[in-house]
C-alpha cells in the first residue's frame, strides 16, 4: 500500500488545499454578497433568476468547504452580512448598477470561480478534495452557459474584436 492509500478523508491535507480552499472559501462568501446586492438592482426577470441560482450553488460549496476545513481543524474565514431586500425603484439611477453590468460582473466572477476550482484541482493530493472541486467546475460550467446564452439574448454581451482577415497562404 503506497503513502497516503485508504480513506482520503483520514488523510492529512497540505498546505496548499488548505490555502487554496480557504481562499476559495473567503471569495465565495463575497461573491453571494455581491449577488445578493446585485440582485436588489437588477430589473431582468431571467438575471434575478440567474443570481438565485448562484446564491443557491454558493451555499452548497460552501458547505461543502467548511466541512472539510473544520474537520482538518482549520479557522472559517468570516462571514459578510445577510444583504436585505431593496425596492429597485428607491435606488437612485446614479448609484444603480445596471442589467448589463451586473451581468458583465457576474460572468467574470464565474470566469474567476472555473479558474480557481481547476487550480484546486491541479494541487490536491486527496482525492475528495479534487472530486469535490470537479463537481463545482462542472456546475460552474453548466451556468457560465447560461450566462453566455442570456447575455447574447439580451445583446448584453460584449464581443472582443473578431479577427477576419485570412493569413496568406503561401
Amino acid at each position: 500500500m503506497g503513502i497516503l492509500s485508504g480513506n482520503p478523508k483520514k488523510q492529512p491535507l497540505h498546505y496548499g488545499e488548505i490555502f487554496g480552499m480557504w481562499s476559495y472559501l473567503v471569495a465565495l462568501k463575497g461573491d453571494y454578497a455581491a449577488f445578493e446586492t446585485y440582485s436588489n438592482h437588477s430589473g431582468d426577470r431571467e438575471l434575478k433568476q440567474l443570481l438565485g441560482e448562484l446564491t443557491q450553488g454558493i451555499k452548497q460549496e460552501t458547505e461543502g468547504i467548511e466541512e472539510i476545513l473544520k474537520s482538518n481543524g482549520i479557522a472559517l474565514p468570516p462571514t459578510p452580512p445577510e444583504r436585505s431586500l431593496a425596492d429597485l425603484e428607491e435606488i437612485p439611477v446614479g448609484a444603480r448598477f445596471n442589467d448589463p453590468e451586473i451581468s458583465a460582473m457576474v460572468s467574470a466572477k464565474i470566469a474567476a470561480g472555473l479558474v480557481a476550482c481547476s487550480s484546486i484541482i491541479g494541487q490536491s493530493i486527496r482525492e475528495d478534495v479534487a472530486m469535490l472541486f470537479g463537481q463545482y467546475h462542472m456546475n460552474k460550467a453548466q451556468v457560465a452557459a447560461k450566462a453566455l446564452r442570456l447575455n447574447k439574448e439580451k445583446g448584453w454581451l460584449v464581443v472582443p474584436p473578431l479577427h477576419t482577415k485570412v493569413p496568406n497562404q503561401s
